[in-house]
């Protein structure tokens, strides 16, 4: 059946759990579809919604690969269940309210406290959002979370807003984007009364990308509003930022405030080693298996943003499944080469050092003076081989930056760096990022 066959292509490429908990239930009606429409049945409204928002544009795609007609596709609750609610709805994602789980938007079923992959870069948020899903509203209220794209804060707040629905609170996840569009649709339409009666009555309100509220002065009137009548009922409020409400501009004195009264932490990109056991949770959730050798490759050469990271992964898995053909690390190269930002070809000997002192907490003049403690002169083996790989500087040339006597010194810390990237292959992995680090850092 065509719509079977769809489905079978989608599995391979999405996580195995979300094909498992919500793809797999859809039925293909072929007698109600068309070449023109597509027509699945979901057991229930939230899955009919999920699908549709997630995953309705790839699906319409995939018929137009294998038919050469994009069809628009519908998703509609299964008639023949008794008791099931009509999916149509004015506003985003929204859910019924009649049980406290459907009072949620929509979580995805993956971002749990169980697949966050914890480092230092990530412990102390990871930790509180642990406290407020078990403590709600008694420990940090607001909880706010902050720092770049794709290091995982929006994989908090679902894990916070799964972890309170299986216990049966009343969660809202929404973004700041949503919540504008539903506040200006329900002040169109005069009924804020039903607005505020969903936003102000829940047990959690988890609120993603704040950042965007920066000059919206009715929207942050209404979240002014909506802040105080939850945080005086103990009703917890969590929020994430790409920054710190210090410097969200155009944010009102008396919100900034608030959002300070709480918990703030941040997310820093995560090291290496965090990175690698990513992408090992990863494929474990996604059933993909990728040798050591491709792992390493992906944690050093891919930036921090870990969405990039899990796209490239079911990306890989797709392309081999496609192509039946296993997932070396040539394939692995080939499939990256694009995601990578190209090296620059004015790369300097300082910028080297630069990037080299900071992550091996090294002060650059140290890297660059006369001294032979262990670290430091391991630090500076590691800028020699870097600036012979990075640079068209010769052994001649480094010898004089270094204020060495001869090449022979340099030539000896070529061959030491060599002879560790051999027998070592984590030192190897950590070369390969430094390199990335330096090539990015030209770009900026």
């Amino acid at each position: 059946m065509l719509g079977q066959e769809i489905l079978a292509l989608l599995k391979q490429e999405i996580p195995q759990i979300e094909y498992e908990r919500y793809i797999k239930q859809l039925r293909y009606d072929e007698e109600a579809s068309r070449s023109d429409i597509a027509l699945f049945h979901a057991p229930n409204p939230l899955i009919a919604r999920w699908v549709k928002t997630r995953y309705g544009d790839k699906l319409s795609h995939l018929f137009e690969i294998k038919t050469g007609v994009k069809p628009q596709v519908q998703i509609e609750v299964n008639r023949a269940k008794k008791g099931a609610v009509s999916h149509k709805s004015s506003e985003n994602h929204e859910v019924s309210n009649t049980k406290a789980a459907s009072k949620s938007t929509i979580l995805n079923p993956s971002y749990t406290f169980e697949s966050f992959v914890v480092g230092s870069s990530n412990q102390f948020a990871y930790t509180a959002a642990q406290r407020v899903a078990e403590k709600p509203g008694e420990l940090y209220n607001p909880l706010f979370i902050y720092g770049g794209a794709g290091l995982g804060k929006t994989h908090l707040l679902h894990a916070i807003g799964n972890y309170s629905l299986a216990r049966g609170r009343q969660v809202i996840f929404t973004t700041l984007e949503q919540f504008m569009n539903q506040f200006t649709h329900h002040l169109r339409n005069h009924t804020m009364d039903r607005f505020r009666d969903k936003y102000r009555s829940c047990d959690i309100l988890l609120l993603d990308d704040i950042q965007f509220l920066s000059r919206k002065e009715e929207t942050q009137k209404e979240l002014f509003h909506t802040f105080n009548e939850l945080h005086g009922a103990k009703k917890q409020i969590v929020m994430t930022s790409d920054q710190h409400p210090k410097k969200i501009a155009g944010l009102e004195e008396r919100l900034r405030s608030r959002f300070e009264w709480g918990l703030i932490v941040d997310i820093q990109p995560p090291e290496l080693e965090t990175k690698i056991a990513i992408i090992k949770k990863k494929c474990e959730l996604n059933g993909i298996h990728l040798d050591n050798d491709i792992i390493n490759y992906i944690a050093a050469n891919m930036g921090t943003n870990i969405r990039e990271i899990e796209g490239i992964i079911i990306q890989l898995n797709a392309f081999a499944n496609m192509m039946n053909q296993r997932i070396t690390l040539d394939f692995a190269k080939n499939v990256v080469k694009n995601q990578i930002k190209e090296k620059k070809e004015n790369i300097t000997i300082d910028d080297i050092v630069k990037v080299v002192s900071k992550e091996l907490n090294i002060k650059p003049s140290e890297i660059t003076s006369k001294s032979r403690s262990r670290n430091i002169v391991a630090a500076r083996r590691i800028v020699i081989y870097l600036a012979r790989s990075l640079t068209p500087n010769s052994m001649p040339s480094l010898a004089q930056y270094f204020g060495m006597k001869d090449h022979t010194a340099v030539s000896h810390a070529m061959k030491k760096i060599n002879q560790m990237i051999d027998t070592d292959e984590n030192f190897k992995t950590k070369i390969e990022e430094l390199s990335h680090k330096i090539s990015s850092a030209t770009l900026e």
